[in-house]
């Protein structure tokens, strides 16, 4: 009903959970109930989703996905697509793994089997712009998250990441208010892939945001959250 808080999921990404999306939780109080699956149980895109889709206690909810979170929102669409209200897209690809991708992301999975803190400590580089990577604050966020989901839940995400589908021919069919937000200066994600995106759903908002890197939402949460807000706003009150 009018002035009703929006019920909100949040997706986190690769070795993150729900801290990922603290300030979100918080700024975001006052007009969206948010819930944060947790993506660390499964390893195929299918069961990731299906998960996700069990943790919502709504019927039908607003959706956002930061980087693996996206790929999972976009198998939730093709698994539900009934029950998304509006779609946000953080720091993510609607591309299929490449070869060089998943090439890479197998020694990052032998690698967590010796010595998973050196996974951890060869992604940070890769997560936050340098300036932010050496925020002791930030940096202690990133590991502390990839702690908490541990090595053996790592090599289930990355064997889901190898395994997604192509979303791209799907973007001209998702009908939601749907906003794009990223890092501009994104070292995992240049912005052709967030344009990319923006550009084949229609009516998708893009927002690069400056000094970001791939993880927006701790890098820039107050910018992420004010975009966040300029979304839910779009979606129709009478379909909440």
């Amino acid at each position: 009903m009018a002035g009703a808080r929006i019920p909100l999921l949040l997706l986190p990404g690769l070795l993150c959970d729900g801290e990922l999306f603290a300030a979100q939780i918080s700024g975001l109080a006052g007009v969206a109930d948010v819930r944060v699956a947790d993506l660390t149980a499964r390893d195929t895109m299918a069961g990731l989703a299906s998960a996700a889709l069990a943790h919502a206690p709504w019927p039908r909810f607003a959706l956002g996905g930061l980087s693996m979170g996206g790929y999972v929102a976009y198998e939730i669409l093709r698994q539900a697509p009934g029950r998304v209200l509006g779609l946000a897209l953080m720091d993510t690809s609607a591309r299929p793994d490449t070869p060089e991708g998943t090439a890479n992301r197998r020694r990052l999975m032998a690698l967590a089997e010796r010595d998973f803190p050196a996974v951890t400590e060869a992604l940070l580089p890769k997560l936050l712009l340098p300036a932010h990577a050496a925020d002791a604050r930030l940096a202690s966020i990133v590991r502390g998250m990839a702690d908490r989901v541990g090595a053996a839940a790592f090599v289930r995400q990355q064997l889901a990441i190898i395994g997604r589908p192509d979303s791209r021919p799907g973007l001209a069919g998702i009908a939601c208010p749907a906003i794009v937000i990223a890092g501009r200066d994104d070292a995992l994600m240049p912005p052709e892939i967030h344009e990319e995106q923006a550009a084949g759903i229609r009516g998708a908002d893009l927002a690069l945001l400056g000094d970001c890197g791939h993880l927006s939402s701790i890098e820039q949460p107050e910018r992420v959250n004010a975009a966040l807000a300029g979304w839910l706003a779009r979606i129709p009150a009478g379909a909440r």
